[in-house]
C-alpha cells in the first residue's frame, strides 16, 4: 500500500488537473456556437429524442435503468495486474494500490475511446439524422464507462449514491468553469461525510445541464455532417474526444476520493 508521501504526490497531480480545467472555458463556449446557429434546422423528432434523455438519466440514478454494468470484467482486469492481490469482490478492491487502479482505469479509457471512435464514424455516414441514434448511444457508453471506473476505485455503482456521483462526473466533464467549481463543491460532500442522497438527487437541473451540454457539444459535428465525408471523420474525432474527457473526469474525481479516504485512514491510525 502507498505511503503518505506517494498519496500526496498523486493528490497534487489531481489538483493541478483541476486548475487546468479552467483554461477550457473559451473553447467550450465557442464550440457550442454552431449548434445555436443551425438549431432551427434540427428536425422535431431529434429534439424530442434529446429531451427523452432527461427521463433516462433520472431512471439511471434511481434504478440503474438499462445502463447498469457488471463489475466482473473490472475485477478480472485488476487481478491480471499480478500485484499479489486478487480481488474477488468490490470490497476487496480497497486493498489494491491506487497505481493499479489508475492503470486499469486508463486501459478502460483507451478501450472506450476506440469504441466511441467507431461509433462516431459509423453514424457520420447518415448525416444529421443519425444524431437521434448517436447522442443516446454515446451517453449510454459514457455512463457504463464511468461505472467501470467507479468499480476500479472500489465503489459500487449498484449503490444509488454512486450513480448520483457518476452523473456529477458526467456533468463535470462538459461544464464551464463556474459549473466545474460548483460540482467540485458538491462532490466534496462525499469526502466530508455530509452527503445526503435526497439533496443530490433533487438537483434535476444538473441532469438537464448534462443532456443539453451533450446536445450543444454536437454542434460542430452536426455542422460537418451536412457534408457526408467530413461527417465520418469529424464524427469519429468528436466522439473519441468526448469519451476521453468523460473517462478522464471519472478517473481524476474517483482517484481523488480514494486518495483522500486513504489519507484519512492513515491519520486515524497515527492518532
Amino acid at each position: 500500500m502507498e505511503n503518505r508521501e506517494t498519496l500526496q504526490e498523486m493528490l497534487k497531480e489531481i489538483e493541478k488537473w483541476e486548475k487546468d480545467q479552467k483554461g477550457l472555458w473559451f473553447w467550450e463556449r465557442f464550440s457550442r456556437i454552431p449548434f445555436k446557429i443551425i438549431d432551427k434546422l434540427t428536425p422535431a423528432f431529434i429534439q424530442k429524442k434529446i429531451g427523452s434523455l432527461l427521463d433516462e438519466l433520472g431512471s439511471f440514478v434511481q434504478s440503474g435503468g438499462k445502463y447498469l454494468t457488471s463489475e466482473k470484467g473490472v475485477l478480472k482486469r485488476l487481478r491480471e495486474q499480478n500485484n499479489g492481490i486478487n480481488p474477488e469482490t468490490i470490497e476487496d478492491i480497497d486493498k489494491v494500490s491506487v497505481a493499479v487502479m489508475n492503470a486499469v482505469s486508463e486501459s478502460i479509457q483507451k478501450n472506450r475511446g476506440n469504441m466511441a471512435t467507431v461509433q462516431g464514424a459509423t453514424t457520420g455516414f447518415g448525416g444529421v439524422f443519425t444524431l437521434a441514434v448517436d447522442i443516446p448511444a454515446l451517453l449510454g457508453l459514457s455512463l457504463k464507462t464511468l461505472q467501470d471506473i467507479a468499480v476500479c476505485y472500489g465503489y459500487d455503482p449498484n449503490d444509488k449514491k454512486e450513480r448520483a456521483f457518476i452523473v456529477k462526473c458526467l456533468q463535470f466533464s462538459s461544464a464551464d468553469v463556474v459549473g466545474k467549481k460548483a460540482i467540485l463543491e458538491d462532490l466534496a460532500l462525499y469526502r466530508n461525510g455530509e452527503y445526503e442522497y435526497a439533496a443530490m438527487a433533487s438537483q434535476l437541473q444538473g441532469w438537464r445541464e448534462v443532456v443539453y451540454t451533450y446536445r450543444d457539444n454536437f454542434g460542430w459535428k452536426k455542422l460537418f455532417q451536412l457534408v457526408p465525408i467530413a461527417g465520418v471523420f469529424f464524427g469519429a474525432f468528436i466522439n473519441k474526444s468526448m469519451m476521453q474527457d468523460v473517462a478522464e473526469a471519472g478517473i481524476m474525481l474517483y482517484q481523488k476520493r480514494r486518495i483522500l479516504e486513504r489519507m484519512n485512514k492513515k491519520d486515524e491510525l497515527e492518532v
